[in-house]
């Protein structure tokens, strides 16, 4: 929540999951955040970077990396490496 000066006023901001898009409660401890830092033709980091939150069930279930890969690859990040298959 916000103030009348916009600034944030809340103790927790609750975060989403990147792959399912569910909420990720503050009682999730197997929940991360991937940072991906964004580098230049040297390949040197920036200081800039996108990143990834996914919650304790994608990772229980073992598609953390998969969904990993498809975000990169939507976020511009990765080529080739994640293609649709039924």
């Amino acid at each position: 929540m916000e103030n009348d000066q916009g600034v944030l006023v809340d103790l927790y901001v609750p975060r989403k999951c990147a792959a399912t898009n569910r909420l990720i409660t503050s009682k999730d401890h197997a929940s991360v955040q991937v940072n991906v830092a964004d580098v230049d033709a040297d390949g040197k980091a920036l200081s800039t970077y996108t990143s990834f939150a996914l919650c304790g069930q994608v990772r229980s279930q073992g598609e953390s990396d998969d969904s990993v890969n498809r975000l990169a690859t939507k976020a511009g990040l990765l080529r080739n490496v994640w293609s649709y298959q039924k």
